[in-house]
């Protein structure tokens, strides 16, 4: 790619091929495309290209493997604790009735 319109419309084309989730421009002179995705069709990808650019060759086709992660200790339960409870004491009520009722009294 020679001019920044070329390399404009390469990440144009790539960007909305199915599969791609990263595009990024390599190189030292940023000439060589890095396409990122699950699924892409590669001579179908350069085939696009080609239209739109009339040079495109493919260089690389490897499958990224993914860096192993740490194995990470599931959390150790808290250790137990002892915890006194104390009984509250009961307070007890009574209804007592009232002897002498008022002599007004609605219901």
């Amino acid at each position: 790619m020679h001019c920044s319109k070329c390399r404009k419309k390469a990440l144009k084309v790539a960007a909305v091929a199915y599969g791609v989730t990263s595009v990024a421009l390599h190189g030292p002179e940023k000439d060589k495309l890095m396409i990122l995705g699950d699924g892409v069709d590669a001579a179908c990808l350069t085939e696009a290209l080609r239209k739109k650019l009339c040079h495109a060759s493919i260089e690389i086709v490897e499958e990224v493997k993914d860096t192993p992660k740490p194995v990470v200790d599931p959390p150790k339960p808290p250790s137990p604790q002892i915890i006194i409870c104390q009984p509250q004491p009961f307070e007890y009520y009574r209804v007592v009735p009232d002897p002498t009722p008022a002599p007004c009294t609605i219901m």
